[in-house]
């Protein structure tokens, strides 16, 4: 039931041949210009100048995809009218019609993201072969900005809202996606099921963007899902005020919290991205959209000063997100970095400082060092897995099993008569009739937790629990250490700070840096839990930093993103995929 049919499509077009997978590996030695770690106003300048066209983009990423995918698993459906889609582009070109930023650029989207063109699947066996019936309103405004839809992406099935236990990137339609970094499978007993060695993040695939078979990919976040794989796969990702990108035609977990955004390899792809994905004004069909006002002419990229961090205010939230910290209750600190973590984080912040930006070390978040239990955010964790269901679910948060049932139901109302199921229920009940076609390879517990809320009788507790969620990470949190101390940005160590974001909508900008090594947890003076076995060297994985920032911060965290990567310039591309 694996979506192959568009990919043998758009393969079947691919020049496979030895001779010009050597052509593709070194384009530049034949005078061409090649996609390899090219960025967006590359592309657009090489276009401009006639080195290169919309059709020749393509094929380059076409051929990418067919050396590559078969080891990295990056894509579960690939236009087969892909080309067609860049004469037409090159067509308009050449006539002196340029419809926006993106003209001509291949874009992926997470298969989530519903294209009238394209099968959107949700890596769910249950939409296998699914072509809604509209666009989502981002993919209209990346289209009138002149992108070509190259692929839908990899995903963690359903953003990760199936199983309380299935790994990252898996999905009943394709599988496991695989880190370009370390793109083997983990070869230790207690996870050898065809998982990667190397995590590859959050529920938004960046494996396609690292291996260059796209110039960016649009991924979703409800916490985490952009930058935890943008972190994990070094590139830039922005993780939008939730609003700023509509979400009309995403498939959901919450409205709460959910929101699209662009990841790429470097600041200026993702701001580009990100203004073209904005509509220009509030969409009817998301309420939330009047949320944050664009810049004028949704240009992101006159925020990208090299000089940006001068005088910057950067918090460090030492509790918790570097360093271990007590909990009301407990005997046992939780949190804080390894040494290899802390030693990247040591070195950034020196950075900054020689950058001009003025750290203020701590700038702790209230709701994290508070001593009241009632108040502190560590012991408020959303309700997940069946130890969260009904009746034992007084000490966490509902609010994304609550708003799954709410909004999921409501998702597929809107795809009409031939929606492949009518509700939550009636997803679940068809993935247990197909559960020997691998329909629950980890089971269903968050969509059985889900499916048991009663969207009605449960609305005030729902609502409770929403306000506690804003008042811990929002007016208690973010907020309010970011007013008492004046600042600019937070800065979190890769993508720890997306849970707390998360829960108020704010946005964040994860930047490359680190690489650190790849090896399992252990509490300090404990021996490592699920250690590798003798003779296996695991590769070393990216760590990058993250600013943080409140409610339609995107222009600030934009500008002191780019200025440290212009400052740094630490991405380098997965070894292996030249």
């Amino acid at each position: 039931m694996r979506t192959f049919v568009a990919i043998a499509g758009a393969l079947a077009l691919l020049p496979l041949a030895r001779g010009a997978a050597r052509a593709q590996a070194a384009p530049e030695r034949n005078g061409g210009f090649s996609v390899f770690e090219a960025s967006i106003p590359e592309m657009q300048a090489a276009l401009k100048e006639g080195r290169v066209t919309s059709h020749e983009l393509v094929q380059q990423y076409l051929t990418r995809i067919g050396l590559y995918e078969d080891k990295l698993n990056a894509a579960i459906t690939v236009n087969p009218n892909a080309l067609k889609e860049a004469d037409e582009l090159d067509r308009e070109r050449a006539q002196g019609r340029i419809r926006g930023p993106l003209h001509g650029i291949p874009i992926a989207l997470k298969d989530n993201i519903l294209t009238a063109d394209l099968p959107t699947t949700g890596g769910a066996l249950a939409f296998d072969g699914f072509v809604p019936p509209y666009d989502a309103t981002l993919v209209k405004n990346l289209r009138d900005a002149g992108a070509i839809i190259i692929a839908k992406t990899g995903m963690t099935e359903l953003a990760n809202w199936v199983a309380s236990g299935m790994p990252g990137n898996y999905n009943a339609e394709k599988g496991y996606g695989m880190n370009p970094y370390d793109p083997r499978r983990d070869p230790r007993p207690a996870t050898f099921d065809g998982r990667p060695v190397m995590q590859t993040g959050g529920s938004s695939s960046g494996i396609g963007t690292a291996a260059n078979f796209w110039a960016g990919n649009v991924g979703t976040e409800t916490s985490g899902s952009i930058l935890s794989p943008s972190n994990q796969n070094m590139l830039v990702g922005i993780k939008p005020t939730v609003g700023r990108i509509s979400r009309w035609g995403v498939i959901p977990i919450t409205a709460d919290q959910d929101t699209p955004g662009p990841m790429t390899k470097f600041v200026a792809d993702a701001a580009i991205l990100l203004g073209a994905m904005e509509g220009a004004a509030p969409d009817p069909h998301d309420s939330a959209t009047t949320r944050c006002t664009p810049p004028p002419g949704r240009d992101y990229t006159k925020f990208l000063d090299p000089n940006g961090l001068k005088g910057a205010r950067i918090g460090i939230p030492r509790a918790y997100y570097y360093e271990a910290t007590p909990v009301p209750g407990s005997d046992r600190p939780r949190g804080g970095l390894n040494p290899a973590q802390a030693r990247v984080m040591q070195e950034a912040i020196a950075i900054l400082r020689e950058q001009g930006a003025i750290i203020v070390d701590p700038a702790d978040i209230p709701s994290v060092v508070a001593k009241d239990s009632t108040n502190n955010l560590l012991l408020w964790n959303p309700c997940s897995g069946l130890d969260d269901a009904k009746g034992k679910d007084d000490d966490c948060s509902v609010v994304l099993k609550y708003g799954m049932k709410r909004d999921f139901n409501a998702f597929l109302q809107s795809l009409g008569a031939g929606a492949p199921v009518k509700s939550l229920t009636e997803l679940r009940e068809w993935n247990k009739a197909h559960e020997k076609a691998g329909a629950i390879k980890y089971g269903q517990a968050q969509l059985d937790i889900s499916d048991e809320m009663d969207v009605e009788k449960d609305r005030a507790r729902y609502e409770a629990d929403r306000a506690k969620d804003i008042r811990l990470a929002g007016t208690n949190g973010i907020d309010a250490v970011m007013k008492a101390k004046r600042l600019d940005a937070l800065l979190f160590p890769g993508p720890s700070g997306a849970g707390i974001a998360a829960r108020p909508g704010y946005p964040t900008v994860v930047v490359p840096f680190g690489m650190i090594p790849n090896e399992p947890f252990s509490r300090p003076g404990a021996p490592p839990s699920n250690p590798f076995p003798p003779g296996f060297d695991p590769k070393p994985q990216p760590f990058g930093v993250s600013f943080t920032g409140m409610a339609c911060s995107e222009p600030t965290l934009i500008r002191l993103a780019y200025a440290f990567e212009q400052a740094t310039k630490r991405r380098t591309p997965p070894p292996g995929l030249r």
